[in-house]
């Protein structure tokens, strides 16, 4: 690697004179050749074209500034994008910048000769060396740092939209915001909330943020102390994504219901919540285990939206249905699950408690003969007589 002194060889001032004078046409020159080597150049806004116009020209002025004095330093790529919003390293990447700075290299290359004074050429051309080299690490250093705000920033702002879906904030509000860390808003949404012990570390959530969005392709991410918040979206089954994070996350893991987007993720975030909480009361739950399957504990816990899904959604139902149904399940429930004392407790066949049984799975999706599920829906027929008895 050439190693460069802390002065340079000044070029002459009729060199100077003649770059001041020409600094125009070597802008409109190298303007021109990126237009028609780079396809980058011409996807650009009309307003970031004048932008790039804008960078180049300083470009130029600042080299044709720094050949004056022998002891100055290169400008650096900061001073130079000052003429430009910081939004520019947005639209053109620092490949694309090298490549401007390529280019414009070329152009004043290809005039060294007719720029220079007479014998005073290769001046020239080792001020154009120093000068190049010494911009392209400063514009390297310019982007990175532009990406650790952008990190930063959007690090944030993914924090806040998870605290707030958190507190229940929902509306078309929360995809427009999101959007602005790339949320897409394509398909449905679900969250996942575990609890990581010993709580993760930087280098630990930089790991989890990275196997998030290999996920899905919509992902918010939120770490509160032992607690982290996944929120997932985008078309497919998203039940089957949170597989692939289950090495990343904790031994407890919950998985709150689909909802149709980000704008209603709020219920998906808080049941799964919930659910997190109240999973101690369930010794055999499985890894990961559905918010939703863990509706009893949530609702000793004290989770009024647990408990309504179970009025509404459990008990309501077989209330509708007829046919007695929650009478058939109270008698299947207290004679200990035994189809024959239900039968003698009803005046009925056994056959026709079977009958009733398959017909209030078949009402509620929760299956009576199952253990776990029996317990669900004892806790539903308990609130639901509660209710009925002015217990709301």
């Amino acid at each position: 690697m050439a190693v460069f002194p802390a002065t340079h060889t000044v070029p002459s001032p009729t060199t100077v004179r003649r770059l001041r004078s020409h600094r125009d046409r070597m802008v409109s020159t190298l303007l021109k050749r990126v237009d028609a080597e780079y396809p980058w150049y011409g996807t650009l806004s009309a307003q970031d074209r004048s932008f790039v116009s804008l960078v180049a020209a300083a470009s130029i002025s600042a080299f044709i500034a720094w050949c004056e004095k022998a002891d100055a330093a290169p400008p650096s790529t900061a001073e130079i994008f000052s003429v430009a919003p910081r939004e520019l390293t947005k639209a053109i990447s620092l490949q694309h910048t090298l490549q401007l700075v390529r280019t414009g290299v070329d152009v004043l290359e290809e005039e060294t000769e007719s720029l220079s004074a007479p014998g005073r050429a290769d001046e020239l051309r080792e001020a154009l060396l120093r000068y190049s080299r010494e911009f392209a690490f400063s514009a390297a250093e310019v982007y990175a740092r532009a990406a650790e705000l952008r990190g930063s920033w959007d690090a944030r702002l993914e924090a806040l939209l998870v605290d707030g879906l958190m507190r229940g904030e929902q509306g078309r509000s929360m995809i427009s915001r999101a959007s602005a860390v790339g949320w897409g808003g394509t398909g449905a949404t679900l969250a996942v909330v575990a609890r990581v012990e010993p709580p993760l570390g930087e280098s630990g959530v930089d790991q989890l943020r990275r196997a998030v969005r290999r996920a899905a392709p919509d992902t918010l991410l939120g770490v509160h102390s032992d607690r982290v918040i996944v929120v997932l979206g985008g078309p497919g089954d998203l039940r089957g994504r949170v597989d692939g994070l289950l090495d990343s996350l904790g031994t407890r893991v919950v998985i709150g219901p689909t909802v149709d987007g980000l704008d209603v993720a709020s219920r998906s975030v808080r049941a799964a919540s919930a659910g997190l909480d109240a999973i101690g009361g369930w010794p055999g739950a499985p890894r990961p285990v559905l918010a939703d399957d863990l509706l009893p504990e949530r609702v000793l816990q004290g989770d009024p939206t647990a408990r309504i899904t179970l009025i509404e959604g459990v008990y309501g139902p077989l209330a509708e249905a007829g046919g007695d149904l929650v009478d058939t399940m109270w008698a299947y429930l207290e004679s200990g699950r035994s189809l024959e004392a239900s039968a003698r407790a009803l005046y009925v066949h056994p056959n026709t408690v079977r009958y009733r049984l398959h017909k209030i799975a078949a009402v509620c999706d929760w299956d009576p003969a199952d253990p776990r599920e029996s317990y669900v829906l004892h806790t539903a027929l308990t609130l639901g007589r509660l209710a009925g008895a002015g217990g709301e």
